[in-house]
């Protein structure tokens, strides 16, 4: 075959490729809606991780129950549209969002805490939510904008994993973003991931609240020991390292995962519990940075 006949030969453009130095950012759109609800939000944080499989979800829960038991009025929106877990961690799975006259109204879950999520939408169980990026854009544009979010104190925005598409849809849709919180798991895998999430951040000059230590250690309870099942320090190494303070190491419990499973609120059920504990230290932790700030 000849060159000229070659389908797959790629054609050199005649065009001078543009300095993208040069180019004028596009700004985004401000959207009314957004603005007029994020007013009435004091502190909006967005929870993220660089993997899957770090119990995100499970932090984002019991950290909102944490800073709701401390009086603080909270909301909470479940950006995993593809693996949708707040709602069942919460207790409150099955239940819709209706509309008034004031917008969407968010379930009500424990403590009060007012929660979003696709999962209240879906029909089924295994229905799967086959979205594109500006679909997905669309609908977390429609959860800040279009729900009766109210006065809070606190809004967190449970985020997928990973640094894409909802990860920039976050930074751009909600104004004054207080921070981000970073999710990891003791592992060099996992903080190795953790360390990308965290320069996202440093990238949209969005301020980094600290890092959350989940699964870092199981006590024994014939004798109280403490076993590293994941690997030891290395969640403290990484965010000293990153220059980011760790707030707080979430311990194993088998408890966790009977909650979770059960659909029961691990944090209500088992407010005594050492995981329990650490949560409303993180929460407290979370409060004097950015309220003293």
């Amino acid at each position: 075959m000849s060159v000229d006949n070659n389908p797959f030969r790629i054609q050199r453009s005649q065009r001078q490729p543009r300095d993208l130095r040069k180019v004028q950012p596009q700004i985004p759109a401000v959207d009314v809606n957004i603005q007029e609800r994020m007013r009435t939000i004091k502190y909006r944080i967005a929870i993220m991780s660089g993997k899957g499989g770090v119990g995100k979800s499970f932090v984002s829960s019991n950290l909102s129950m944490a800073l709701a038991a401390t009086g603080k009025r909270v909301g909470i929106i479940d950006s995993d549209f593809h693996g949708p877990s707040v709602p069942k961690m919460m207790g409150i799975r099955g239940q819709p969002l209706l509309q008034s006259d004031k917008g969407i109204e968010p379930v009500i879950g424990p403590f009060g805490i007012k929660v979003v999520s696709i999962d209240f939408l879906l029909p089924k169980d295994d229905t799967p939510v086959v979205w594109r990026g500006a679909i997905k854009h669309g609908a977390l544009r429609q959860f800040l904008g279009d729900v009766n979010w109210g006065e809070l104190d606190y809004l967190l925005v449970d985020m997928p994993p990973g640094t894409g598409d909802e990860a920039l849809s976050v930074v751009q849709l909600i104004p004054g973003l207080t921070g981000f919180l970073v999710v990891t798991i003791p592992s060099e895998v996992s903080t190795l991931a953790v360390r990308r999430s965290i320069s996202f951040a440093k990238t949209v000059n969005v301020r980094i609240l600290g890092v959350i230590e989940n699964m870092s250690y199981f006590v024994c309870p014939t004798d109280s020991s403490k076993h590293f099942i994941f690997g030891q320090g290395k969640g403290k190494a990484m965010a000293e390292e990153m220059g980011v303070p760790l707030l707080g190491q979430i311990p194993i419990e088998s408890k966790i995962a009977e909650s979770n499973d059960l659909g029961e609120p691990f944090f209500l059920k088992y407010p005594n519990s050492d995981a329990a504990r650490e949560f409303t230290r993180v929460a407290e932790s979370i409060a004097k940075i950015i309220e003293s700030a």
